[in-house]
């Protein structure tokens, strides 16, 4: 009888052990994941928090390398999406291609503006406007009208992934804004993309290069003034 309960005591005392080790090992292993979440993670909010949207005028329209907006388009195709749905649908205008998108524009700014409005000038900037920019990716929402998830829900991950593609671009050095106005949505340029109702054209991501060294400025207020804690 003592020496079995010597032999337990024996193997509790070298499962203490084993415990005091695992431990050890998995302090050490929480300390350097910290160590390299707390670099992974100030690299992304530095991303985050330095994003602008430049307009037109501030975007310089040198062609961007192909294989840097297939990057920009893989990291969207990330975006969640509830149900799997993955309802983003991406069209790249770049090149002499933006012309064609251009005539689009003039043409909307036509077919919405009242006849005592209108000026031709105004159509010209229209037409003009694709060309302000290296690359234009209309922004798409597919919808079927047999869809297993809300449309918010997919409005949500399209959103989502547009913001991919900001910070990718942003990461590699360009400059972009996502663009939804009346014109950009027109019919007629959704008929271009050639998406069908009930999919929707939600505008275009524009991107370029920075025209100086200095990004717009912007400010938010303190977070701490929308946000509630419950304990």
């Amino acid at each position: 009888m003592a020496l079995a309960g010597l032999g337990q005591a024996e193997d509790a005392g070298k499962a203490d052990v084993a415990e005091t080790e695992s431990i050890a090992i998995a302090r050490t292993m929480a300390e350097r994941s910290y160590t390299k979440m707390n670099i992974r993670t100030q690299v992304l909010f530095d991303l985050i928090r330095t994003r602008r949207s430049y307009g037109l005028p501030d975007i310089v329209p040198i062609a961007v390398p192909e294989e840097h907006v297939r990057l920009m388009l893989e990291a969207a195709n990330w975006a969640p999406s509830h149900g799997l749905t993955e309802p983003w649908r991406f069209t790249v205008f770049a090149g002499d291609a933006r012309a064609e998108l251009g005539e689009r524009f003039a043409e909307a700014y036509r077919l919405i503006t009242p006849s005592e409005k209108y000026d031709p000038k105004a159509e010209e900037a229209q037409r003009k406007r694709s060309l302000g920019a290296s690359v234009w990716i209309s922004v798409g929402m597919l919808r079927t009208g047999n869809d297993k998830m809300p449309e918010w829900e997919d409005l949500a991950s399209v959103a989502i992934a547009v913001q991919h593609i900001h910070l990718t671009a942003h990461s590699l050095g360009y400059a972009g804004k996502w663009v939804s106005g009346e014109i950009v949505r027109h019919d007629r340029v959704r008929e271009l993309i050639g998406l069908q109702p009930p999919s929707r054209l939600l505008g275009f991501f524009f991107l370029g290069w920075p025209a100086n060294g200095a990004a717009p400025q912007s400010q938010r207020s303190p977070i701490e003034d929308k946000v509630s804690w419950r304990r």
